[in-house]
């Protein structure tokens, strides 16, 4: 299609000169003798682009360029005049002009080089323009569909925060207390503690792989497990929690999921003062501190949900009447300031030593403030007994 533009000059002579030369170029050419006229051309259809004389007879030219500036400012103008006239191009510059030409104009090229130049700038201009708007359409698409994601997962995170237990909970002269420190809306860390029977109560600590809504789905699988363990249990598993992690181990399989979890799970016999507990790859492992210090209750065990016939062993120890048994996830471990791996286990040792029997001394010995950007979720189940 080609390109409409509209010539404006009351030489008769320089107006056909203009319109011959353009037209030569491919363009479409309008001719007008005066502003008046340029102002009428301009509305019988779309004009690309106005080559104007600034110093006609009737002193139109520059009027026609304050209305084309004011109602048409997207079709560029080149102004034509004589060299003498240099502060009225500088004046028609800054209404708007997109170029200007000193007559006599002698070669027809550079007519049509200042015109090409002009329409090449507008197109510029107006493929920029449309570009911006659909990149702000499309970021304002993005912002709604964040919006709504981030409306659903913290509908999602007040789901999962409500699964949780009570926080303190007293169970025959234990305190359990737990926090969970999200590094996104959603966790992959998981906590639970509830009676089984009159004199033993289940704990665990679970970390689950990955981040975000795939990983916290797995959380609500283990609630549910939780729940089927309380109704399901066989009473070997109390002495033997092993069996239980390789229960869950023949679920998460079964589930087909693609997530694995780590878990630190105990069995708490209340009248004997006993801590039966297994372990399925949760790191660090949880820590034990009492009157004569404070140490790891390590122990061997593969991660669930990736490898079928697993077995898991079971060990045994002792709680003193006044104890603390602290439980982390490993996103603990990646906000300690200590260069080492030794350096921030020694530190988690200290760190509930000192507590004691507090959780918010703890987190604040660990630096878990809630104002905390951790790069993965980070877990905390604390259980004393003060006798």
């Amino acid at each position: 299609m080609a390109t409409r533009l509209l010539v404006v000059d009351d030489a008769t002579d320089d107006r056909t000169w203009l319109a011959a030369a353009l037209r030569a170029r491919g363009h479409e050419v309008v001719e007008a003798g005066d502003g008046e006229e340029g102002l009428a051309r301009l509305g019988d259809g779309p004009v690309d682009l106005v080559l104007c004389e600034l110093a006609m007879a009737d002193a139109t030219g520059r009027s026609l360029l304050e209305r084309i500036a004011l109602d048409r400012p997207e079709v560029p103008v080149v102004v034509v005049t004589v060299e003498s006239e240099r502060s009225d191009v500088v004046q028609a510059l800054r209404l708007g002009a997109a170029d200007y030409l000193f007559k006599p104009v002698a070669d027809p090229a550079m007519v049509v080089h200042a015109v090409d130049a002009a329409l090449e700038r507008t197109r510029l201009r107006r493929d920029k323009a449309r570009v911006e708007q659909e990149l702000e359409l499309a970021n304002q698409r993005l912002r709604d569909h964040v919006e709504a994601l981030q409306r659903d997962q913290r509908a999602g995170r007040q789901v999962q925060f409500g699964m949780l237990p009570p926080s303190p909970m007293a169970i025959d002269g234990f305190r359990l207390q737990h926090r969970i420190v999200p590094s996104l809306y959603l966790s992959g860390d998981f906590v639970d503690y509830f009676r089984v029977t009159e004199q033993h109560f289940v704990l665990y600590i679970a970390d689950v792989s990955g981040h975000g809504a795939s990983s916290a789905f797995v959380t609500v699988l283990l609630k549910n497990f939780s729940r089927r363990l309380r109704r399901e249990y066989r009473p070997r598993m109390l002495t033997e929690p092993g069996d239980i992690l390789r229960w869950l181990n023949q679920e998460l399989l079964e589930s087909h999921l693609d997530r694995h979890v780590t878990m630190f799970l105990g069995v708490v016999d209340c009248a004997r003062q006993r801590l039966a507990y297994a372990n399925a790859g949760h790191f660090p492992a949880p820590v034990l501190a009492a009157e004569e210090g404070a140490r790891f209750l390590e122990l061997p065990g593969k991660p669930l949900g990736l490898f079928p016939e697993l077995r898991f062993a079971s060990a045994t120890v002792e709680l003193p009447e006044r104890c603390t048994l602290a439980l982390f996830s490993d996103g603990v471990l990646e906000v300690l300031p200590e260069p080492g791996l030794a350096e921030r286990e020694q530190r988690l040792l200290q760190a509930v030593e000192r507590s004691g029997t507090n959780l918010d001394g703890l987190c604040s010995e660990l630096g878990l403030s809630s104002e905390l950007e951790a790069p993965d979720d980070i877990a905390c189940l604390l259980v004393t007994r003060a006798g």
